[in-house]
């Protein structure tokens, strides 16, 4: 079951974005049937849950006003993404390709609110309906920051094994310096880098420790020196031994 607090965000999102439309969409014609691009004029119909993802999928040039078609499919969306039947693991989503930030306080708010719910929510989940690298992935690359669910990865026994699960999904990216996160566009790839790095060297090697796992922890630890003084560091011998 979501928590409290997911589904109080999902019901904000709901009303914040109830009614909405897209009311001269025309489409891409060759992507979407005319009949399913009336979906996205019509308030108040639920759209085919398949039809949500491509729409959401694609590119803004499909549509006359993607920030409207955005809204338009949110209620949707969001539950989809919070209850695991839609792949969010892809690059290009929606939210990604619209300046939400900018629209009005309420949407902006439930949008935020409900981002950091589902990630928590995630995180208190031992078994969540998509990976907890899904997750985190889809979560910042739609907030353009890691800074906030790196902040809410909390000291509880099931974050823990959640944070084991990611040390091991990143740490080859995250030592070649590179991002280990799919659905992020080439915007702030490089501080996000950065600052999970920075976060993984101070923040984890003694969770990693206290759950058995002292090679994970000891890689985290390298993240803070120097490119060429990480893989010239002795664990590496001792790692990959030559006899």
């Amino acid at each position: 079951m979501p928590s409290p607090a997911l589904v109080a965000a999902l019901a904000d999102i709901d009303t914040v974005f109830n009614g909405f439309a897209s009311p001269a969409e025309t489409g891409c014609e060759r992507c979407f049937d005319p009949e399913e691009t009336a979906y996205l004029r019509t308030p108040y119909t639920r759209v085919p849950a398949d039809l949500v993802r491509r729409f959401v999928y694609k590119v803004p040039g499909h549509f006359e006003d993607h920030a409207a078609v955005m809204r338009r499919l949110l209620p949707q969306a969001a539950r989809a993404m919070a209850d695991g039947s839609m792949d969010v693991a892809w690059w290009g989503h929606g939210l990604t390709r619209v300046n939400w930030r900018t629209w009005p306080t309420d949407q902006s708010d439930a949008i935020r609110a409900f981002l950091t719910a589902w990630w928590q929510d995630a995180l208190a989940t031992p078994e969540p309906p998509r990976p907890i690298t899904d997750v985190f992935d889809c979560c910042s690359a739609i907030a353009g920051t890691v800074t906030p669910f790196l902040a809410d990865w909390i000291r509880h026994p099931v974050a823990d094994a959640h944070l084991v699960t990611c040390a091991r999904r990143w740490r080859t990216d995250l030592l070649a310096d590179d991002l280990p996160l799919m659905c992020w566009s080439d915007d702030g790839q490089e501080a996000a880098v950065a600052e999970l790095q920075s976060w993984f060297a101070r923040s984890a090697p003694a969770r990693l420790r206290a759950l058995g796992e002292p090679d994970l922890a000891t890689e985290a630890e390298l993240l803070a020196l120097p490119y060429d003084e990480r893989w010239a560091h002795p664990y590496w011998f001792n790692a990959w031994p030559t006899n």
